[in-house]
């Protein structure tokens, strides 16, 4: 995908965004990377049915309920949270999920928690039967392989790659395709420490590195300086960002670029991953709470 300059106060450093969020219209940045080889092993396998796991705003059931559409699968998402079977005609990912076909069961939190033990799956696959199982957030060895597509030889001059991070998956296809001079930088959209199982499992490369530095108090959560740089970047660059992971990621970058964190002369790519989805729902969100909202959803 191109790379598009962003305008930078004056500053020696020149900054970079690959618009993965083009990728597709409905399948956006890193989850069509990630479920590219997922869908394919799925057809080799005879498989005919997806079955995944997501929250009430999840870019990733998004993306699994269009993929199944586009591409003839049947989807079953397991949504995290009983009390949102009521709320579906309420919540813009839900219904965008269930008008792409997806079948929507809703679990309490406990029993979500135990999505990757084997006998919780083991009921699911005799409940729901042949079924082709997607992580939540989709990180596996195949969406690793469709992650390490993102970059390409032009993205060798870069000094720095950088990316939003959840559950590592997209980070550890990037460290695994970056060259030995790069550095790739993951800023973390969860609070606390970041979990690196996911990029040590997937990638033996060390050149990577989490900021935990702007995660605007956890997951999702955002106050009025991150919706105005949003809103400012889009008026600036002519680019809709997301607020849970690329929103998050260029303040940071801004941020630090500002303070003198990168040498004169560096020259950055920070990956748009898509998610742009989530927007209409955090602008609901925001509405509730009257708080401004994210003016270019």
């Amino acid at each position: 995908m191109a790379n598009q300059e962003i305008k930078l106060a004056s500053t020696d450093v020149r900054l970079f965004v690959k618009r993965e969020d083009l990728l597709h219209p409905t399948i956006s940045g890193n989850k069509f990377r990630k479920l590219k080889y997922n869908l394919e092993a799925a057809k080799l396998q005879g498989k005919q049915t997806l079955l995944t796991f997501g929250g009430a705003f999840s870019n990733h059931i998004a993306a699994v309920a269009a993929a199944g559409k586009e591409y003839g699968f049947k989807t079953i998402g397991i949504i995290r949270g009983e009390e949102l079977a009521s709320q579906i005609q309420n919540n813009p990912t839900l219904t965008f999920a269930s008008q792409n076909g997806m079948r929507l069961e809703f679990i309490n939190r406990q029993d979500y928690r135990l999505k990757s033990e084997e006998a919780f799956l083991d009921t699911l696959e005799s409940r729901f039967g042949d079924v082709f199982v997607l992580p939540e957030g989709g990180t596996n060895t195949l969406a690793v392989k469709g992650c390490e597509e993102i970059l390409d030889t032009q993205d060798f001059e870069f000094d720095y790659i950088c990316s939003a991070v959840g559950t590592g998956g997209t980070l550890a296809g990037l460290v695994n395709a970056s060259a030995q001079n790069q550095k790739v930088l993951g800023f973390s959209a969860l609070k606390g420490d970041f979990d690196s199982e996911n990029i040590t499992r997937f990638s033996t490369k060390t050149n990577w590195e989490i900021i935990i530095d702007y995660h605007f108090g956890g997951y999702a959560k955002v106050d009025a300086a991150l919706i105005g740089f949003i809103n400012r970047f889009y008026d600036e660059n002519k680019i809709q960002l997301d607020p849970v992971y690329t929103g998050k990621m260029l303040f940071g970058l801004e941020d630090m670029i500002a303070k003198g964190r990168f040498a004169p002369g560096t020259k950055i790519l920070a990956i748009h991953t898509g998610g742009l989805q989530g927007i209409a729902g955090m602008n609901q969100r925001l509405k509730n709470k009257n708080l401004h909202i994210l003016s270019h959803g």
